[in-house]
């Protein structure tokens, strides 16, 4: 519980309620908000205040909406209305800059060179505590985002040429690394769409080289996209990005991996708050899009996850770890 009992100027306290919003997937209850968020968490405990720190809480809220940010009101299965249950949240995805802003490589470095200095003061006593009483309460929380000055990320460096070329018409070549491989593979393609899913930019292309439709993560783009001067073999028609997107969620639904994890670990907590998780009597059941991704996501938790199901994934994660042990010895 934070003891600070200084004044908390009304930008920082709506501040570090956004923060709050955007590192939590399923959303945090009011009472939950009012006793961690820095700005109403020092008032919490003094009953007498109850009543106005709520009221403060309604006010937030809708200067925030006034001012554009997409907060959510969820309702508890079974108990709409009922804001004692009620979840807020704020959806990283739609939370971003519009495409028609771009910065200068000057204006870039500016921006990380001010979060950089801000970074170094910006976990107070009131953010640790606030953070370490929200993990106790089994939110899931981004390390990334709450308490931390912010990063300065740009969209994958393929990302503008390649809009460029859907735009235009025109045939591309990039090279691309796929899972398991150490030298990239030079694609030359036909791009139809960008795509955000799952946290990740998708590039759907007709793919010139097998006459046939892919879809590519950028992350996996290694080099420049360069064009080939020829124009695109493949346009792409109205619906394609929203026809990728349901493509994608398909194979999310089919892709199910089982896995173990050691009860009250971060493996638990993080396995257990991944969207569409269910509880099986062998384990946890998780949804993927790319097990690639999945099996690095798994790796990081060590000998907190054991994975049974499927087959290649347990294979991959091993891989990793092995990989580890002879890097490091």
């Amino acid at each position: 519980m934070p003891s600070s009992s200084r004044r908390v100027p009304v930008e920082e306290r709506l501040f570090s309620l956004v923060l709050a919003l955007l590192a939590t997937e399923q959303g945090l209850t009011k009472a939950e908000i009012l006793s961690t968020v820095t700005g109403y968490a020092s008032r919490y405990d003094i009953a007498a205040d109850r009543a106005n720190l709520e009221r403060q809480f309604e006010r937030d809220k809708e200067e925030l909406r006034e001012l554009g940010v997409p907060l959510e009101t969820v309702d508890a299965p079974g108990a709409d209305g009922d804001t004692k249950l009620q979840r807020y949240r704020i959806p990283p995805a739609r939370y971003q800059l519009p495409d028609d802003i771009v910065f200068s490589p000057e204006e870039y470095a500016m921006l990380t060179l001010a979060a950089q200095v801000w970074r170094e003061g910006s976990l107070s006593t009131d953010s640790r505590r606030a953070l370490t009483k929200l993990q106790s309460l089994g939110v899931r929380i981004d390390d990334a985002i709450i308490g931390f000055a912010p990063s300065i990320r740009t969209r994958d460096a393929a990302h503008e040429p390649l809009t460029a070329a859907i735009e235009h018409g025109q045939q591309v070549v990039f090279p691309y690394l796929k899972p398991g491989q150490t030298a990239a593979e030079h694609r030359t393609v036909s791009p139809l769409a960008l795509v955000f899913h799952e946290g990740r930019w998708h590039l759907h292309a007709f793919d010139d080289g097998v006459d046939a439709r892919r879809t590519f993560l950028l992350r996996r783009i290694v080099g420049p996209v360069v064009v080939s001067g020829s124009a695109a073999t493949t346009r792409p028609s109205a619906d394609e990005p929203a026809r990728v997107l349901d493509e994608l969620a398909a194979l999310w639904r089919s892709t199910v991996a089982t896995v173990r994890v050691r009860p009250g670990s971060e493996a638990d907590i993080v396995m257990r708050n991944r969207p569409g998780t269910e509880e099986a009597a062998e384990g946890l059941q998780v949804h993927a899009t790319d097990l690639d991704i999945l099996a690095d996501e798994l790796a990081a938790f060590g000998a907190d996850v054991r994975v049974l199901a499927p087959a290649e994934l347990r294979d991959a994660v091993r891989l990793r770890w092995e990989r580890l042990v002879q890097t490091h010895g």
